[in-house]
């Protein structure tokens, strides 16, 4: 039952987290902007969303499949070009750290704050590789 609770806390912890990110720093309008595809805005909210609900049922039932390597191919095209269109959204609201440097009063430290969420990302991602978790 602690383990349940645990993961309860920790998924509405990410989803909260992702959800005010993409809505405080309006992500998809600003997708829509760069792409010049103001017509397709649902389009891009049902995609984000339906992309979440799937893959988050692929992970948390520890689905697979094998794919011939144009298939995977494919997919990594896609999965690279939406990474990218947010990056470049995120690049446009990126003021985001100056304001939290200005607040956490470490206005002359704005490269340890960067590095620390550098680190961090580094930190986590290797170990969900490293160590499958």
């Amino acid at each position: 039952m602690f383990l349940v609770l645990i993961g309860l806390g920790g998924g509405l912890a990410v989803g909260s987290g992702f959800v005010a990110f993409i809505t405080v720093l309006d992500i998809i309008p600003r997708l829509t902007q760069l792409t010049n595809a103001h017509r397709h805005i649902r389009g891009f909210e049902w995609a984000l969303v339906s992309g979440v609900l799937v893959f988050t049922l692929i992970d948390f039932f520890h689905w697979g499949v094998e794919l011939p390597v144009l298939v995977t191919a494919i997919y990594g095209l896609f999965a690279g070009i939406f990474v990218g269109t947010l990056a470049a959204g995120l690049t446009e609201v990126l003021n985001v750290f100056p304001i939290v440097a200005k607040r956490l009063h470490m206005d002359g430290n704005l490269l340890f704050l960067l590095m620390a969420v550098v680190f961090g990302k580094v930190t986590g991602s290797l170990l969900q590789w490293l160590l499958h978790l």
